[in-house]
């Protein structure tokens, strides 16, 4: 390869933690981030044509994305979910596509807890009550013996139920490939969508995004809960109907909300469902600790190195791309 490789990154968190800063300047790369808020593609447009290999945050990944990109060699995910990333695409240009399962599950899942116990307590309207000068003492549920519902048993949804059954609650949870082992070892029920929602007093949402899980929590789905539980999405925007939540919200069916992503981010606060008072929001920072960060980067790293020296590089979720070169 001539010249020192260009490295693009979508995520304005990559480079920026721990280790991983030293790594990339060690290895001479030249580093480029696309973040900047006021361009739909953070300004990747820009850049692309150079790259070598393309860090991915948000920014979608589409056939567009790939045919002004006539160097790149991989795309990597700063994270998890690929539902931004058109994998076919991608393999058909014969570009490797990796993530980082597993290096921000212990992250999202805290964060998973500490908005329960928001909603438990009312934590953040708390704060405001005083700092307004006021003094609202409004009484609160404990966490011990009530039912967590996790939908997508994976591994943020699996640290979560440990730390859950720490917390004395009861563990439900609903997966399209059940890890039996994993629950009877850690006691979990596996129910269907319907009986979980039902039974749950606390609903996490931990499944990709995508067509398959789009509006997955919608007006239908809302009705058959039991009333008065809560929702918490630390998924994706698009598999909660934030219509519907708002609605549910207003009559009592859903007694709060804890959202951290959103379909258009940051999203347009003037919809209902943000004035709500028993809505708890965070600007999608499930994964955002300096733990987190640092493993995600340290495992983008690891893939580029591999890609850069002309090897396979770990966790490849296309391995047909190889043969399309």
């Amino acid at each position: 390869m001539a010249g020192k490789p260009v490295i693009v990154s979508t995520s304005p968190g990559f480079g920026k933690h721990g280790r991983v800063p030293d790594l990339i300047a060690e290895r001479g790369w030249e580093f480029i981030t696309c973040a900047d808020p006021d361009k739909p593609d953070g300004g990747l447009s820009e850049h692309i044509a150079r790259a070598d290999a393309l860090v991915v945050g948000l920014v979608p990944v589409t056939p567009e994305t790939l045919a002004q990109g006539g160097r790149l060699r991989a795309v990597v995910k700063h994270g998890v979910g690929v539902d931004n990333i058109d994998i076919p695409a991608c393999t058909g240009a014969g570009l490797p596509v990796c993530n980082t399962p597993a290096a921000n599950a212990d992250a999202v899942a805290e964060l998973a807890v500490g908005l329960m116990f928001s909603l438990a307590r009312w934590i953040p309207q708390g704060h405001a009550s005083v700092t307004a000068g006021g003094w609202d003492r409004r009484i609160g549920t404990q966490l011990g013996g009530k039912t967590l519902g996790i939908v997508g048993l994976g591994n943020i949804g699996k640290r979560l139920a440990k730390l859950a059954r720490g917390l004395g609650m009861q563990v439900v949870a609903t997966d399209k490939y059940p890890d039996e082992a994993f629950a009877a070892e850690h006691g979990v029920r596996f129910l269907p969508l319907e009986a979980l929602l039902a039974q749950s007093d606390y609903i996490s949402l931990h499944v990709f995004g995508g067509a398959d899980n789009a509006a997955l929590i919608n007006e239908a789905t809302l009705a058959q809960i039991k009333h008065g539980a809560k929702l918490i999405n630390l998924a994706r925007g698009e598999v909660v109907d934030l219509d519907a939540v708002a609605k549910a919200l207003e009559s009592g069916q859903l007694g709060g909300a804890a959202i951290d992503a959103y379909v258009s981010e940051p999203p347009d606060t003037s919809h209902p469902v943000f004035s709500h008072p028993n809505a708890v929001f965070t600007p999608h920072s499930g994964a955002d600790t300096r733990e987190a960060l640092e493993n995600v980067g340290l495992m983008v790293i690891e893939s580029l190195d591999a890609v850069l020296a002309g090897e396979t590089p770990p966790r490849m979720l296309n391995a047909d791309a190889l043969a399309a070169r």
